[in-house]
């Protein structure tokens, strides 16, 4: 199995720069170090939100009514949106190449949002612009 990224690794994520080491540790604690192959399905479209992960390394596509409608990469995480929000996946996510996340179930997500506030502002920053760019 794969060594987990160091904190030092995710300080150099986009929004997670200003995570203490001990933040970042945590968030790597609080989910499941894991590398997917290039065309692999991690979120499904009309599904219900029971998972998330952070982008470590690689690129996914968004895709909304099988047409894809956004790339996402390093530092951004998906699948959020729905656990938070209490609703059905808004759209699929494909990774586009090998790619290096963190997995996280629902209960943990919620957790770490409780135990590590700035990780909650920096996903609600990576929300907020997704959901200010047009998607359709």
């Amino acid at each position: 199995m794969a060594e987990e990224p160091q904190p030092e690794k995710l300080k150099k994520l986009n929004r997670l720069e200003d995570l203490s080491d001990k933040d970042l540790k945590t968030v790597i604690d609080k989910g499941r170090h894991v590398h997917l192959p290039a065309n692999w399905s991690l979120i499904w479209e009309k599904t219900p939100g029971d998972k998330a992960y952070l982008i470590v390394e690689g690129e996914v596509a968004v895709r909304k009514n099988k047409e894809e409608i956004a790339r996402l990469g390093p530092g951004d995480v998906i699948g959020e949106m729905a656990i938070v929000g209490h609703k059905l996946r808004s759209a699929s996510v494909v990774s586009l190449t090998p790619v290096e996340v963190i997995h996280f179930t629902k209960e943990s997500l919620t957790e770490l949002l409780d135990e590590v506030p700035a990780f909650g502002a920096a996903l609600r920053g990576t929300t907020t612009d997704r959901l200010g760019k047009p998607q359709d």
